[in-house]
């Protein structure tokens, strides 16, 4: 199954060597996805264990993962040949433990329980059928952690449909309910959520900075966190490896 935004995100990486938000990206980009990596080393254990990146991209927050928590082993996967040549050539190459293959999301070749550890950061807001590639991925590995854009957010509703390159890339955020429902029609049981950041990957400077600095007032803050905050970040346990 071929997905709409794959040619997209394929062009993204011919013209920059990289994705738009992480090569020679702007502050904003730097900050959000700082948050993202952040909440990730928080909300889950990769020290050790055999993880896989789904969604893997240019392979640029993989490879952080993995050179900043110590992994087993570390598999990146995306469906863009663009991107997994890109991330093989720039991270891959000289590390012992990582590689990158190209899969389909719905499809991937790997026996069940094959993983510790499944991440999926920015995944299924792309996809044409979000919960079949949950599936998939949930029939991996144990543990899954999920990072999407938090569908509560009306300012984020405003920006899919006013941003250009929300539009071109298929953008579009899921509410943390619907996730949760998912979750829950998998049999997977949910561990540990929290909603974080406040700075879109893509504004000015000076607006990134502000928006910084009230992320340690909006991020505890039950009813500002729900309507502001960027993304919404679960780790759930499922089927898979025992």
């Amino acid at each position: 199954m071929t997905e709409r935004s794959v040619g997209q995100f394929e062009k993204d990486i011919l013209a920059n060597d990289g994705y738009l938000y992480t090569t020679n990206a702007r502050k904003s980009s730097v900050l959000a996805n700082k948050r993202l990596s952040d909440i990730t080393r928080e909300m889950v254990e990769l020290r050790d264990r055999c993880v896989i990146d789904v969604g893997a991209g240019d392979g640029t927050y993989t490879y952080e993962m993995f050179a900043t928590c110590k992994p087993a082993v570390m598999v990146g996967v995306d469906a863009a040949a663009n991107a997994i040549d890109t991330a093989t050539r720039k991270y891959a190459d000289a590390q012992p433990g990582l590689r990158f293959e190209r899969h389909d999301v719905y499809s991937m070749p790997f026996r069940s329980g094959s993983f510790d550890v499944a991440i999926v950061r920015g995944l299924l807001h792309h996809l044409d059928d979000a919960p079949k590639a949950l599936k998939e991925i949930s029939r991996l590995a144990t543990d899954v952690f999920v990072i999407e854009p938090n569908g509560y957010s009306p300012i984020l509703k405003l920006i899919e449909r006013a941003s250009r390159y929300h539009r071109e890339h298929g953008e579009k955020s899921y509410s943390p309910s619907r996730i949760r429902h998912w979750i829950r029609e998998l049999g997977g049981t949910i561990e540990r959520e929290q909603f974080a950041g406040i700075v879109p990957m893509f504004c000015p400077d000076w607006m990134a900075e502000v928006l910084k600095a009230l992320e340690p007032i909006v991020e505890p803050t039950p009813v500002l966190r729900q309507l502001l905050c960027a993304v919404f970040a679960v780790r759930y346990r499922t089927g898979g490896r025992k």
